[in-house]
């Protein structure tokens, strides 16, 4: 085992900027740099015990991408099934290195959803861990190769050839003999699949300036520095593990410790205490299970925490504030800008609100019915520009053109800005019904119901279903017994919202489970589809 420094931070200072990369560069380019500059330096680690610095990250990376040359001879974009590991940063890293376009297959969904990413890309080889794919019980229509495979018996000349190209080969020459040398800043540096809550999985299309972009204005807000250490738990299929776990340390140069299982609070405990760490991007739903199984010490070093992919609850915000003294920040952001769109952080938080714009991202808010822009305090639907702004969809122009239009991206969500600039979110546009004609957010519903509940877990979700009568109606999945269901029913009935959108007690159905995503979004399919059952 290499031996770690252990670095502690004191909350809210900012220690040493991370080095201003040119942003002209590629992803291959600025973590070969950086890599060498930060050589000796811890740069990932993970629950298995594996730890590497920054120069053996390049070395490694370069060493797999001669096992990989012939595994993705003649192919444009490359299929990774891997969880959140070292072996799984590296993989991505090999890839950019070789100039190939790394797509993170989402594992957690249905074969079918999987195999159509891996048709939408052409992928006919895809590079997966032996232990995942015997947990998942998964067979694929295409060449696997296991990781543990392609590692074992490095020769004495592959080690002397990644040592040598990583340490002495010029940046230039380095990648062109790997190949990664032709990319420009503009050509893609991966494909990151919607996680198909709502509709079949899009392949979002991302440059290497939409993801540098991005770091950059993320880290404009929350400074990171290159004695951080980042919690890696979400998966390099969600556009935030990919940005902020691949691209985050080449960019800016800071460590990261992974873990495969966000919900795994035992693990993350130890783990983050042992090497420090001192950020986490998470989601709500995780941290919930962090404030019930890590302990505070655990936590210590934490400077900054980050949530997105879903509203956080202030219930959720302040058992982690009193349990870790550290109080979560809300962000907000969608696959298809990179993701980053608007933050809260140290030097501005307004609790309940998403924060406001990332610096060169303009944002417009319109009618989303007649297109026209309204002022600030009307709630409409969100549209932004800038350089994180995606590509489009792969092989799917009608999509692309319904959403992005004049390099405007229409987000989805319906939201209302404030006179200083923050955003506060109303609804995602497809999470209203329509009932009476009056249309209902399912969002504030859920919002009410949760807090009735009272126990600071998400314990209701709203689902809209058709209805003869009036168009739509609620249906309102739960996991709460009866008597506790009895209660929240009558305290609702005094509960200061319309009441249309108070669902009755024969529109709740019971599930052992809220249907959740890998990424920590709920999954809107499964849930649909089990309050349609239900309700007929």
């Amino acid at each position: 085992m290499l031996s770690v420094r252990r670095i502690d931070f004191p909350r809210g200072r900012i220690l040493a900027y991370v080095p201003c990369m040119r942003r002209n560069d590629t992803l291959q380019e600025t973590l070969v740099r950086t890599c060498r500059e930060r050589g000796p330096d811890l740069a990932f680690a993970d629950s298995s015990g594996a730890e590497i610095t920054f120069g053996e990250a390049l070395a490694k990376s370069v060493f797999l991408t001669g096992r990989l040359k012939s595994v993705w001879r003649d192919q444009e974009k490359v299929g990774i099934l891997l969880p959140p590991s070292v072996g799984g940063v590296l993989v991505n890293w090999a890839a950019l290195l070789m100039g190939k376009i790394p797509v993170n297959l989402n594992y957690t969904l249905s074969r079918e959803g999987i195999v159509s990413c891996i048709e939408q890309c052409g992928i006919t080889d895809v590079v997966v861990s032996g232990k995942l794919m015997e947990r998942l019980g998964l067979e694929l229509p295409v060449r696997v190769h296991l990781l543990e495979d392609l590692v074992k018996a490095p020769t004495f000349f592959e080690k002397l050839r990644a040592g040598f190209l990583a340490r002495f080969a010029s940046v230039e020459g380095l990648l062109r003999r790997l190949g990664g040398g032709e990319a420009g800043p503009d050509d893609l540096a991966t494909i990151i699949f919607s996680s198909g809550s709502t509709g079949q999985p899009k392949g979002v299309m991302l440059s290497h300036a939409n993801v540098i972009s991005n770091v950059h204005q993320v880290g404009d807000v929350y400074h990171f520095v290159t004695g951080d250490r980042m919690l890696g738990v979400l998966p390099f299929f969600h556009s935030f593990g990919f940005m902020a776990t691949i691209a985050g340390p080449a960019v800016c140069g800071f460590g990261t410790a992974f873990h495969f299982n966000p919900m795994e609070a035992k693990v993350i405990g130890p783990l983050a205490e042992k090497y420090g760490v001192t950020i986490v991007i998470s989601t709500p739903t995780f941290l919930q299970f962090y404030v019930r199984g890590v302990k505070p010490e655990q936590f210590a070093t934490l400077r900054l925490v980050v949530v997105g992919a879903e509203k956080l609850p202030a219930r959720v915000a302040d058992a982690f504030d009193e349990k870790f003294g550290i109080r979560p920040f809300e962000a907000f952001g969608c696959t298809e800008c990179s993701p980053g769109v608007a933050l809260n952080g140290p030097e501005g938080n307004r609790v309940g609100s998403i924060g406001r714009v990332v610096r060169d991202l303009e944002a417009r808010i319109v009618n989303p019915e007649t297109g026209e822009e309204l002022p600030d305090g009307k709630a409409g639907l969100l549209q932004v520009k800038g350089p994180n702004v995606m590509c489009g969809y792969l092989g799917m122009p009608e999509k692309t053109e319904a959403v992005l239009r004049d390099g405007w991206y229409d987000t989805g969500d319906i939201v209302r800005r404030d006179e200083d600039g923050y955003l506060w979110i109303e609804g995602r546009l497809s999470r209203f019904s329509k009932i009476g004609g009056e249309m209902v957010p399912h969002g504030n519903v859920e919002e009410v119901l949760n807090d009735l509940g009272g126990d600071g877990e998400r314990l209701f979700l709203v689902v809209g279903v058709p209805d003869d009568k009036k168009g739509e109606r609620l249906m309102v999945l739960h996991t709460v017994g009866e008597d506790l269901l009895e209660t929240v029913l009558e305290k609702l009935n005094d509960a200061a919202i319309p009441n249309l959108w108070k669902p009755k007690a024969g529109q709740f159905l019971r599930v052992d489970e809220i249907p959740l995503l890998g990424s920590g979004k709920v999954d809107l399919k499964a849930a649909q589809r089990i309050a349609e059952a239900g309700a007929d």
